[in-house]
């Protein structure tokens, strides 16, 4: 390798350390870089390192890459594979934790159904062909000598973060682009706008331990909103003595609904009527300081009484009563919204109304504090919405791009009918998909690059929630296919078509990755960690420690606009379709490990079902097996009947994950429908986000019964007291239960 000339500003920026990085004065770093220390002696492990003993496991720590959480993890290597994973107790978003997406990381790495070898499209049809053959058509398509206009090119992606979205920035701009279009069906998009208009910060930091009462609307903290496995964490310090009281508000029950002391089952849509119905007791009934909200905000709540709250969300007003009580009495408090409360046509409206509760309970800078800014701008996490497949599909047809890159998405799967994804497709010239598998979206593309599993990758990543540390990404072990690459590397191949001077003195990624981690400025790592030593700190421990800039978070209340409920006489229920600690949106499909682990709540394996109330399956003349007909205003599905109580009669939900096409895996094929394909078109009124939850559906009988396979018997106790209870009080009366809180 030669050496580069670059000035130390730019050099900063090349690895990822612009911004807060780029002011700093003492960077102990030469203008002049060489990188002749990415150079390594690669020896066949026929010939194991000393510290290998056959039969004991080595440690490992890297990053997980099953959601954008990015909890840390140690990965067991024994004799060069990697065979189990655990949580890093040093990583202060999982702190040894990991839930069962990570663990089954291990089949997703060892899948018989990779794909090994490039694809190219000849004759209509995908077939392996050449490194130089892929690379040669891509460099033909989107190479500085092709006739591809900048604006013409887009990036598809899930989120991205770490030293990938400064190289895939770098890309866009190299190739005089801005469009990129992040992608993730699970998100916090509406809340973080709603976070950013009412706090002054996108995502604040929810102090679970500092809260005495937790009141969450739909969101699933336990299951999948955010950081399920940090929340997990923080709800266990909540729940220890003196311990917190949750309340769970939503239209169908969800991990974080069935762990709750107080479930209530709202109509679909009108979380945010409940909220100000919260609101309007505690000004009120409990005589809560109105100081703080502006008048036409006190006008606002004051139409919410208990009568009318009553009327449209169907909670009664004793149940409100009780938890505004709660609120009242047990402080600080922490409500929340997400998942099913954003996810409606007044999304927006319906969280900022869950934000006055906390304005008014005071919570804000107690157990809504501020997360503080990354100082490394470039790095910080690209969190991927609805709303921007949304925006790629209106691009694509009106014909505004001529060549796409996707990675870590799936688009054709994810993309509801309306939008006719696949067809419009059809019309951009050149289509590039970097896969592990053949999912639906890479079998549709003109050139498939195989990548590295993330257990035989590098990379860097930043949480978009509570990033205090950057995480390392390290292989684990050897690649299990010598003919995949690295999506990094692959990232420096894209950029040395276009900026060879600046990028092409790095041999690989890996080289470039030890070069940035080693060029960390020196004020913003412990003195005693430079340059290599920085770097074998970073593979030791899997983190890099990032000092946030500390700010204070201020609250400003807003009025809103809630539409009172109507109903629909065609389409009279209200579609859930409901994500899921396992499948998630269907990316873990092809794991078998997942597919058998029994849903938290239905208990129903390697298959879809439609969950329904008692009152809605009597109405319908439909027992539980029964094949049902739900049908939207865009298409039909069809599911297995699954009868239970934690939903709302006004409720239908099927889960994500099922309903994949036979080419993406041999354990996801023929298995369930995805109903995120009779979406309606429905958006949220302030920030143009689909309506996850905004569909009305009818639901018919289709003539058939099949088994339901699930795990477990009855869930209901046939009238038999089964377990004898006694209150707390009770306990300590007449048994010294001093301690019990």
């Amino acid at each position: 390798m030669s050496g580069i000339e670059i000035n130390r500003r730019d050099f900063l920026k090349v690895m990822g350390w612009s911004g807060a990085g780029v002011a700093l004065a003492a960077c102990d770093m030469p203008s002049t870089v060489t990188l002749e220390e990415g150079k390594e002696e690669v020896t066949a492990y026929i010939l194991p390192e000393e510290y290998v003993i056959p039969g004991i496991g080595v440690y490992y720590a890297s990053t997980c890459q099953q959601c954008s959480a990015g909890c840390g993890i140690h990965g067991r290597v024994r004799e060069g594979r990697v065979l189990k994973f655990e949580g890093n107790p040093d990583a202060k978003i999982n702190y040894g934790k990991l839930c069962q997406m990570g663990q089954g990381g291990v089949q997703a790495h060892y899948n018989p159904d990779r794909i090994t070898k490039p694809l190219v499209r000849k004759g209509g049809a995908l077939v392996e062909a050449s490194w130089d053959e892929a690379l040669g058509l891509i460099k033909q398509h989107v190479g500085p000598e092709s006739a591809l206009s900048g604006d013409k090119f887009a990036w598809v992606t899930g989120t991205v973060s770490g030293h990938q979205a400064v190289l895939l920035q770098a890309h866009l701009e190299a190739m005089g682009s801005g469009n990129h279009f992040v992608h993730e069906v699970i998100n916090n998009a509406v809340g973080q706008a709603v976070n950013s208009d009412m706090l002054g910060e996108t995502q604040p930091t929810y102090r679970f331990d500092e809260a005495r009462v937790i009141v969450s609307f739909g969101a699933d903290f336990l299951g999948t909103w955010m950081s399920p496995v940090h929340f997990a964490t923080q709800y266990a310090k909540f729940r220890e003595a003196p311990r917190g009281i949750l309340v769970q508000i939503e239209p169908k029950m969800t991990l974080t609904g069935a762990n709750a002391d107080l479930w209530l089952a709202v109509r679909p849509g009108t979380e945010g009527v409940l909220a100000l119905g919260l609101a309007n007791t505690l000004l009120v009934k409990h005589k809560r300081d109105a100081s703080v909200l502006p008048a036409e905000v006190q006008e606002m709540i004051a139409r919410y009484d208990l009568d009318t709250v009553q009327r449209i969300t169907g909670v009664t007003g004793d149940r409100i009563v009780k938890v505004a009580g709660w609120l009242d009495s047990q402080s600080p408090s922490l409500v929340l919204a997400g998942g099913t409360a954003e996810g409606q046509e007044h999304g927006y409206e319906t969280a900022a109304a869950v934000m006055l509760l906390n304005i008014i309970l005071g919570n804000v800078g107690r157990t809504i504090v501020s997360s503080g800014d990354l100082p490394y701008a470039q790095m910080g996490p690209k969190s991927g919405n609805n709303q921007a497949l949304l925006n790629f599909a209106e691009t694509v047809e009106k014909g505004g791009l001529e060549a796409v890159f996707f990675y870590n998405t799936n688009p054709v799967y994810t993309a509801p009918s309306f939008l006719k994804l696949t067809d419009k497709l059809n019309s951009v010239p050149f289509k590039v998909a970097f896969a592990q598998f053949p999912d639906e979206t890479a079998m549709r593309a003109d050139v498939v690059l195989p990548i590295h599993s993330p257990y035989e990758d590098w990379g860097t990543h930043v949480a978009a929630y509570n990033g205090t540390q950057i995480g390392v990404q390290q292989p684990l072990m050897e690649p299990l296919n010598p003919t995949t690459h690295g999506f990094g590397d692959l990232l420096l191949e894209m950029l040395k078509l276009r900026k060879a001077e600046t990028y092409g003195g790095f041999a690989d990624y890996y080289a470039y990755l030890k070069q940035a981690i080693s060029a960390l400025p020196v004020e913003l790592a412990q003195p005693a960690r430079l340059h290599d030593a920085q770097w074998q700190q970073a593979l030791q421990t899997g983190l890099i420690p990032v000092q946030r800039s500390a700010r204070a978070i201020s609250a400003k209340a807003l009025a809103v606009n809630l539409p009172d409920y109507t109903q629909n006489g065609q389409y009279p229920y209200h579609l859930v379709p409901s994500p899921r600690l396992g499948l998630w949106d269907g990316r873990h499909a092809n794991i078998p490990w997942l597919q058998e682990a029994p849903d938290q709540i239905s208990k129903v394996v390697w298959d879809s079902w439609a969950e329904m109330h008692p009152a809605t399956a009597q109405k319908l003349g439909v027992t539980q097996g029964d094949v049902v007909t739900i049908t939207s205003d865009q298409g039909a599905v069809e599911a297995k009947v699954y009868i239970y109580k934690g939903i709302h009669p006004d409720a239908i939900a099927v889960p994500l994950g099922q309903g994949h096409e036979k080419e993406f895996s041999r354990y996801a094929k023929d298995r369930g429908v995805n109903p995120l394909k009779v979406l309606s078109p429905v958006r949220d009124a302030k920030t143009g986000e689909l309506a996850l939850y905004g569909t009305r559906v009818q639901i018919a009988k289709a003539g058939r019964h099949e088994k339901l396979v699930k795990m477990g018997g009855s869930e209901i106790q046939v009238g038999r007291k089964l377990v004898a209870t006694v209150t707390a009080d009770v306990f300590r009366r007449t048994e010294g239960g001093q301690d019990v809180a």
